[in-house]
Order: structure tokens, then C-alpha cells, then sequence
């Protein structure tokens, strides 16, 4: 080895721990206490109603992995289970993890030397008025050459190392869109169950209204054929019961599509539509929901996650420019043997080799590289404001369903106390009319009143539902304790223990 290789050699020994460029540092957590104005109360209003039970907030609690079994139906938690094995969204996001895993590996392969061997075989003729290529003077000769070449881009300024982690910060970044990818599929399923439910709740109350109207007109007709109410009472009674009638094929049609949808979600065909039937008197509303506070928040939501990944991804691509600017230096060597003869190949006059390093240092590229780098800066100024925007989005997330759960409890309250009203209001009235005490008119007003007072009460406990499921995934899912721990959390199915 020649002073000078050994001198390079020592250069880069000295500088080879040393990585250009900006070392990433994980944003500071938010500093607020809490998402909402206010501080939030104790537990929710309750009503003696279906979906009407008080729910407990209780601060810094951590969420459970399969949050969606709180609801105490098996079915759900089936379907959830086969949506998370088939649906071929989390298949894809599951794909582009495995590539973003050998895309990091791939780049990790810059650390070590390229070796390359290779083989020539060329058959040849001499001039005859030059000098002849061997010392032999044979006109006709077979040149078998074999050699192995090794190179080495010495990495003093840390390029392949930004590189390296860069690439891996995009890893990182696919392993927590994989997790958001199994928090929204969850959470539609559980969404898509609940819709289902209210759907089936609505079309259960739409016929009982509807078998209520047809009661009252058969009071009406047998008044009528008494003479004691007019043709016309009896004709409004039918266009009333014809329009509520009328609103059944709608909802029957919004279920028929729910149904589909949770085909869909489950990767079926909507041929293939699951089992399972959903119903909100047997489902179970939470009663205890944890809130994380907001510095929590941020380690556990895999959007705010996946934005920090990228935010990372943009630190270490300003080192890649950086080094780009400074000199590159490559060392490199080659051995091998030439003969005419196969077995002469590696014979003690066949043989060669060579070793040297080279350096190379761009004078001048038109601005390519400084424009580069400072293309390299705006893209980490960009990420930086993408993560506080998806940071806000989260809390903002949070602060609206937990406004959304309180506002829901005493919505529930209400529309019970109105739709208790109504249906004795209902009653007495029907009664009356058919004793011949009260018009028609007020037999319609409280056939509209109960109507709207009971769709509003199971709208009421739809969105408790709802917005329960809204809050589990705005603070993340609880992925973080899903048991058993592997090495890639996100990428295996979620466990069912």
C-alpha cells in the first residue's frame, strides 16, 4: 500500500463518524393540559332510555386495543376480525410496508464495498505488420481474462448514512400509515354496524307509525260511516298514512347499501354479505372513555406519527445535499489473470492487479446542487408545517367529539322526555277521537308530533354510538397494546387477544 493510500485511508478513519447536516430532534409536545375550553365534566347527563346510561370521562386513561369490543356484541367483534384479515385496503397498506422495509434494507447496502467478478472469453488473430500481442508470435490465439473488481465510496460526510436514514424514516412513516389504515377500517366497521342499527331501528318505529295510522283510519272510517266526521277527514288520513308509508322503501333501500358496505369492508362481494345483524338494543354503549391528554395524544395517533416520520424523512435529505456539495472519494481495486490457456489462468506471469483511490469535487454544475439544497431546506420547512397541521387536526379531532359526546347525552334526554310526551299525547288523542271529542286535526298533529319525536330519539342514540366510536379513533385506537409486542407491531394482523 503507497503512502498516499494510506494517508486517504487515515483521513477517512478520522471523518467517517462525522454526518453533515441537521441531527433530527422529535417535535416538542403540545403544552396544553386538555383539548376543550372548558374543563371537562365528571360523567355525561343520563335518561332512562335505550343508549341513555351516563359515560365517565376519565382523563389519562390509555385506550384498549380491540376498543370496538366495549360494545358487547360478538358479531361486531367477528366482523371486525375478518375485515382486518380480507379487506384488501390494509392488504395494500401491508404491501407497501414490506416494500419500504427492503427499500431501507436496499440502502443499507451502500454501507459495504461493490464487488464484482467477471469473465472474459475472446478469440483473436494478430496483425501481421504490427507487433504481435503475444511474446509467442502466434498469429490465432483463444484470451481467456478473469477478475474481481472491489470499489468503495467512502462515506466522509455522512451522504449514505442521511440516506440510510431517511429511507428508514419513510419506513417508519408506512408502518404507522398501516396502523391508521387498520384505525379507519375498524372504525368504519364499527360506523357501517351502527348505521346499520339505527337504520333498523328507524324501519321498526316507520312501521309502527305506520301500523298506528292505519289504526286511525279505520277509526275515521267507522266514524265516517256513522256520519260523525267527514269524507274529507278520512281522505287526509290516507294521504298522512300513503306518505309515511312512503319513507319505508328509503330506508329499507339506505340499509340494503349499509349492508353492501359491510361486505365491502369485510373484502366481499356484495353477494357474499355477512351473517351478522346489527341492532342498537344489542349493542352497548360505553360507559367508561378514556381521554389522553394532548403530549400523549402525539405519540399514540399514527397520522401525527407517520407526519413526524416524514418531518424526519426531510431532516436527513438536507445532509444528503449537503454532502453532495463536498468532495466524494472512492477507493477502488482489481486482481485477476489473462492467459491463452485456461489452466495457465492464475499462473505466476498471467496474473494483475491494481489499487487506488480517487477524488472528485463538482466545480461548477449551473447551481444544480446549491439549488438542491436549498430545495432540500423548503422541503423540510413543508413538512415541519404539514406536522403542526395534522398535530392541530388531532386535538381539534378530539376537542369536537368530546364536545360531541356531551351535546349527545342531553340530546338523548330530550328527544326521551318529547317522544314520552308525544306517545301519550298519541294516545289520549286517538281516544278522544274516537269517542267524538276531539277533531281530526289534532289527531294529525299528534300522529306528526310522535313520528318525528321517535326518529329524533333513535337519531339521538345513533350518534352516542357514533361518536363513542369517533372518540376511540380520534385518540389513535390503543394499536400501542396490542399484545403479543413483535418486533414490527404493524406488520401482522392485529391479534384478537
Amino acid at each position: 500500500m503507497s503512502r498516499m493510500t494510506a494517508l486517504i485511508l487515515g483521513c477517512a478513519a478520522t471523518l467517517v463518524g462525522c454526518a453533515v447536516g441537521p441531527n433530527f430532534k422529535p417535535p416538542a409536545a403540545p403544552g396544553a393540559d386538555r383539548y376543550t375550553a372548558e374543563a371537562l365534566p365528571a360523567a355525561t347527563v343520563t335518561a332512562a332510555v335505550a343508549a341513555g346510561d351516563a359515560q365517565r370521562f376519565l382523563v389519562d386513561q390509555d385506550v384498549p386495543s380491540r376498543w370496538w369490543s366495549l360494545f358487547g356484541s360478538a358479531q361486531l367483534d367477528e366482523l371486525v376480525e375478518q375485515a382486518l384479515r380480507h379487506n384488501p385496503t390494509v392488504q395494500s397498506a401491508r404491501a407497501a410496508l414490506r416494500q419500504a422495509d427492503e427499500l431501507t434494507a436496499a440502502q443499507r447496502g451502500s454501507y459495504f464495498p461493490a464487488v464484482q467478478a467477471g469473465y472474459a472469453l475472446d478469440r483473436e488473430r494478430n496483425s501481421t505488420t504490427l507487433s504481435p500481442t503475444l511474446a509467442s508470435g502466434a498469429q490465432y490465439f483463444t484470451l481467456h481474462t478473469a477478475q474481481v473488481s472491489v470499489s468503495y465510496l467512502l462515506d466522509i460526510f455522512g451522504a449514505n448514512r442521511r440516506q440510510v436514514e431517511s429511507q428508514q424514516a419513510l419506513a417508519d412513516a408506512q408502518r404507522f400509515e398501516l396502523e391508521a389504515a387498520y384505525l379507519t377500517l375498524t372504525s368504519n366497521v364499527v360506523a357501517a354496524a351502527v348505521a346499520e342499527a339505527s337504520l333498523r331501528a328507524q324501519i321498526t318505529a316507520t312501521e309502527s307509525i305506520i301500523a298506528s295510522e292505519r289504526e286511525s283510519l279505520q277509526i275515521l272510517q267507522r266514524q265516517n260511516a256513522l256520519g260523525a266526521v267527514a269524507m274529507l277527514d278520512v281522505m287526509a288520513q290516507e294521504s298522512t298514512l300513503a306518505s309515511t308509508e312512503a319513507a319505508l322503501p328509503n330506508l329499507e333501500k339506505q340499509l340494503a347499501q349499509q349492508r353492501d358496505l359491510l361486505a365491502a369492508l369485510a373484502g366481499r362481494f356484495p353477494s357474499e354479505q355477512p351473517e351478522a345483524t346489527f341492532e342498537l338494543a344489542r349493542l352497548t354503549l360505553p360507559r367508561d372513555l378514556p381521554v389522553s391528554v394532548p403530549a400523549r395524544l402525539v405519540r399514540q395517533r399514527p397520522d401525527v406519527l407517520a407526519a413526524e416520520a416524514q418531518l424526519h424523512a426531510a431532516t436527513a435529505q438536507v445532509g444528503v445535499a449537503i454532502a453532495d456539495l463536498l468532495p466524494q472519494i472512492t477507493l477502488s481495486a482489481q486482481a485477476g489473470g489473462a492467459s491463452t490457456q485456461l489452466q495457465e489462468l492464475f499462473a505466476g506471469g498471467s496474473t494483475f492487479w491494481s489499487a487506488g483511490a480517487s477524488l472528485s469535487q463538482t466545480l461548477f454544475a449551473g447551481g444544480t446542487l446549491w439549488h438542491r439544497k436549498r430545495a432540500a431546506d423548503a422541503a423540510l420547512d413543508e413538512a415541519g408545517a404539514q406536522y403542526r397541521a395534522v398535530v392541530l387536526a388531532a386535538c381539534q379531532q378530539v376537542a369536537d367529539t368530546l364536545r360531541a359526546l356531551q351535546l349527545d347525552a342531553a340530546a338523548v334526554v330530550a328527544a326521551a322526555r318529547a317522544e314520552h310526551a308525544s306517545a301519550d299525547t298519541l294516545t289520549a288523542t286517538r281516544h278522544n277521537v274516537e269517542l267524538g271529542s276531539v277533531s281530526y286535526l289534532s289527531l294529525l298533529a299528534a300522529e306528526q308530533s310522535y313520528q318525528q319525536a321517535a326518529l329524533t330519539l333513535i337519531e339521538a342514540q345513533t350518534n352516542r354510538y357514533a361518536d363513542t366510536a369517533a372518540l376511540f379513533q380520534a385518540l389513535g385506537g390503543g394499536w400501542w397494546n396490542r399484545a403479543p409486542p413483535g418486533p414490527s407491531p404493524a406488520a401482522a394482523v392485529p391479534s384478537s387477544g
